[in-house]
């Protein structure tokens, strides 16, 4: 917080009076990056409807949002991947980030070609943001000029992301799709 306030060019008192700790300073980051990807991915949105240039788009649009922020990486995972931490993306304290995410991805998902079967179609959207999740897990470790293979990553999963939503639709996979989604739904509760 010190080195943060000196930065600002403010007081350290003043930086406590508008983040309550450092904690409350990450979030704000997290909320802040979260608004600079929906922004950043609002062209692919506006401009593509097929379903796997949409998801390339929102995805890559998340690696230039965070590039300028990756040499301090491993710094935010440290203490995100505490499953105690306030900073974890699964902690009360991370949902508004969340959610705002995972709308992202509804949006993505709702105004695509994408025909998933309708039980997938509700759960597509925090199954893209878990995906997104392991991109980013992907990215951090990432020392790559310019996270190149972080993008390989992404420009390499779609393609089968895509696939696996269209045979959703096959009554042979039906099954599997229902196993899936009840595992998810397992988890939440």
């Amino acid at each position: 917080m010190r080195a943060i306030a000196s930065e600002a060019g403010v007081s350290l008192g003043n930086a406590y009076y508008y983040f309550g700790s450092k904690e409350h300073l990450i979030q704000a980051f997290y909320d802040q990056m979260q608004e600079q990807h929906a922004a950043a991915a609002a062209a692919v949105l506006a401009g593509e409807k097929a379903f796997a240039p949409r998801l390339e788009g929102v995805l890559l649009a998340w690696l230039d949002v965070a590039e300028p922020s990756h040499e301090f990486a491993a710094q935010f995972f440290k203490n995100a991947a505490d499953p105690a931490s306030p900073l974890s993306p699964f902690s009360p304290e991370s949902a508004p980030a969340r959610e705002a995410s995972i709308a992202l991805f509804a949006r993505l998902v709702e105004d695509s070609d994408a025909k998933p079967v309708t039980a997938l179609r509700a759960e597509l959207p925090e199954l893209l943001w878990l995906l997104q999740m392991g991109v980013v897990l992907f990215w951090v470790y990432d020392d790559s000029p310019h996270q190149r293979r972080s993008r390989e990553l992404v420009s390499r999963v779609v393609p089968i992301v895509d696939r696996l939503v269209k045979l959703s639709r096959l009554p042979v996979v039906r099954g599997l799709v229902d196993d899936v989604i009840g595992l998810l739904r397992t988890l939440r509760s």
